[in-house]
């Protein structure tokens, strides 16, 4: 039951609210022929993604990843601490 208002659902893993707001970005990425993968969270609420396709290795990659994705998950859920790209 969710502790904030009763309603009968269970709340959503902080892993399970960062991968809804991953869906959300994807189309965007896979538009331009790339893609990202949530390799994981921890406990601290940090978050490592994986970039592929045409985003891995891209000069605009590290643009991605912070102005886009990391702004959009610390935007959609303020827990989110920090937000890495690993190989």
């Amino acid at each position: 039951m969710c502790d904030k208002c009763g309603c009968g659902q269970t709340e959503k893993s902080f892993e399970d609210k960062v991968k809804e707001v991953i869906e959300s970005v994807r189309p965007a990425l896979q538009g331009h022929g790339g893609d990202v993968e949530l390799v994981s969270t921890d406990d601290e609420n940090n978050v490592n993604l994986r970039l592929q396709g045409a985003c891995r290795g891209c000069p605009g990659a590290k643009m991605t990843m912070k102005m886009g994705i990391e702004r959009i998950l610390k935007e959609k859920i303020p827990q989110v601490n920090t937000v890495a790209a690993v190989d």
